[in-house]
């Protein structure tokens, strides 16, 4: 691994190889990030085709872990800041969705649990062991210098019945951006959350025909799919400090789908 002094920030990026979390990866290697990007389990095929996409003078590492195997966690933080000497930017990316939608009545505790753990628990303790590892390398710092971002999902505030459990773990992933922002301030380490409605995705391939079938009716006011790149911009402005005085801020990447109108 090429460990040689660079003046490039770097980002962790969680879930990184594919659908959103590669849309990140990229946007951030646009704006001169060095990323790690990981996954629970890292392709090889995804992560060569990842590092073509990426400009030639952004650097990329890849390391395994799996969120929910908080015993692993110490070993994967490791290996991350061994990788290019630090840790400048923590995008929590990695989640997963419900194992079947369907009736709130019939969800199951190995959904449910599998969401909390993942998507909830798993993103607490990777930020708590991140924090900490920043601030004992760099006890204070510029605001916006470094931060910590939440991708969460519009179903933090709009409900959706049919996959309750995730939409449950989503809402309190926006609830933690909150507490890490005043937890982390005073170490000029800025919060935020993103906010991701319709994204083109594999993840929301199962629902694809519905939602197309709204959209055909205007179903928001940018009426269209959004896409994994119109996520990543957003997680690059955040990251790359340009949102000074600005901490625990939501921003609805959604086509204006939050909005209440008629």
């Amino acid at each position: 691994m090429n460990t040689s002094h660079t003046t490039a920030k770097v980002a962790l990026v969680t879930g990184a190889l594919g659908g959103i979390g590669k849309g990140i990866v990229l946007a951030l290697a646009q704006r001169g990030f060095d990323v790690v990007a990981s996954d629970r389990r890292i392709d090889a095929d995804a992560a060569a085709t990842l590092r073509e996409a990426m400009p030639s003078s952004s650097r990329l590492a890849c390391v395994e872990g799996d969120l929910a195997a908080l015993d692993d966690h110490p070993r994967f933080v490791a290996d991350v800041f061994a990788a290019f000497g630090r840790i400048d930017v923590l995008v929590n990316n990695a989640g997963v969705s419900v194992l079947s939608r369907g009736d709130l009545l019939d969800v199951s505790p190995e959904s449910y649990d599998l969401n909390f753990s993942v998507n909830t628990r798993g993103a607490f303790f990777l930020t708590q062991a991140v924090s900490r590892r920043m601030i004992a390398d760099q006890p204070s710092g510029i605001e916006s210098a470094r931060s910590i971002i939440f991708v969460s999902s519009s179903n933090a505030a709009i409900a959706a019945p049919e996959r309750g459990e995730y939409a449950m773990s989503k809402a309190a992933v926006a609830m933690m951006s909150k507490l890490y922002a005043v937890r982390l301030a005073s170490h000029g380490i800025a919060v935020y959350e993103v906010r991701p409605g319709l994204i083109r995705t594999p993840m929301t391939q199962v629902a694809q025909d519905r939602f197309d079938t709204l959209l055909a009716e205007g179903f928001t006011p940018i009426n269209r799919w959004g896409t994994p790149d119109d996520v990543g911009r957003a997680v690059a402005t955040m990251a790359s400090g340009d949102l000074p005085f600005t901490t625990g801020a939501a921003i609805q990447v959604d086509g204006g789908m939050h909005i209440h109108y008629y």
